[in-house]
């Protein structure tokens, strides 16, 4: 079992250079993930080109994030699909069995990654032939350095690109680094730039499935939604994602059920601003799963079907049909 806070502080001493305001970040050419790309690394090895799609499989909601979020703030026309500019720190404090990093690159190791600055990514980031409206901050895990943020806002206004390129970010939810390590000044310049868009990663519906995804606490799905609080009391513009993977389908329907009560006791709408994503097996996964995982893709089915039937008993048609854009969780909260 993953010591979360431990290793948490670990990996962050690791992979942050405050004096110089460099961060480790991935070196994806030449790595096992690079065999999942549609197109090869690019950004010198430490980029990727990422299509985000809306369509799902059969069964499953369709993915709007961030098509719609980032569509809205760069004022482009409705699309099924976008590119982004993928980055990638080198470190994660949780062990997702599903994750299509392979572990060896989440360890903060810097034969596998590079030191680079902010400017030095968007250095890399303009170089790019027909380069991507948004760029994508992902991990690993970005929230055990969230420095890297401001910092990339900071150069994307310098540069005077600030209206030009949407940023996106995702967060697992494991730790309070935001607030803890950001001085109040960083956190205001997030909050206050108008094309930055969050994704907030629930790691499971119950306790049991969080363990099973993350090889930490089952309990930490409580910090989860304790962290999910604290972000919408602030002005960034955050949504969800989660995995429903599960090794076990007893009593399936109540614990989603459960999982949708939670969600609500944040926000009345937060679930229509939760997108649930299918696992499937990318290289690195295969040769971590066991017939215990094969059975929890499975499971998935079930649990996707409970997740609609929550929603469909809390929610109108209209308002299931909303763009996400325009659902507002802190507008109501539950009793």
């Amino acid at each position: 079992m993953i010591d979360t806070d431990k290793f948490s502080s670990a990996l962050r001493a690791k992979s942050l250079d405050t004096a110089n305001r460099r961060l480790l970040i991935t070196r994806l050419g030449g790595s096992e993930q690079e065999n999942d790309f549609t197109v090869p690394a690019n950004c010198g090895g430490l980029g990727r080109i990422r299509h985000f799609k809306r369509d799902t499989p059969i069964g499953w909601p369709a993915n709007p994030l961030p098509i719609d979020p980032a569509s809205r703030a760069l004022n482009l026309s409705p699309h099924d699909s976008i590119r982004a500019q993928v980055f990638q720190n080198a470190s994660c404090n949780w062990r997702c069995w599903y994750c299509y990093v392979p572990f060896s690159l989440l360890n903060g190791d810097p034969s596998k990654a590079e030191w680079v600055s902010a400017g030095e990514l968007i250095d890399r980031y303009l170089e790019v032939d027909d380069r991507p409206s948004v760029i994508d901050l992902t991990g690993g895990q970005p929230d055990l350095v969230p420095e890297w943020v401001p910092w990339m806002m900071e150069e994307l206004q310098a540069r005077g690109l600030q209206d030009e390129v949407y940023l996106w970010s995702d967060d697992n939810l494991s730790n309070d680094f935001f607030w803890r390590y950001l001085s109040e000044a960083e956190r205001e310049v997030v909050e206050g730039y108008r094309n930055y868009g969050k994704v907030l990663c629930f790691k499971g519906f119950d306790n049991e499935s969080f363990e099973f995804n993350t090889r930490a606490e089952g309990s930490l799905l409580d910090r989860q939604f304790g962290l999910c609080d604290r972000y919408l009391q602030t002005q960034i513009d955050v949504y969800g994602y989660a995995t429903f993977t599960t090794p076990s389908r007893t009593d399936l329907a109540r614990k989603m059920g459960r999982f949708v009560d939670k969600l609500q006791s944040l926000a009345v709408n937060l679930p229509l601003r939760v997108i649930p994503l299918e696992i499937r097996s990318f290289t690195p996964v295969s040769d971590r799963m066991t017939a215990v995982h094969r059975d929890a893709i499975e499971n998935q089915s079930v649990a996707i079907d409970a997740w609609k039937n929550e929603l469909s008993k809390r929610f109108s048609s209209a308002e299931m049909a909303l763009n996400i854009c325009d659902i507002q969780p802190r507008s109501e909260v539950a009793s």
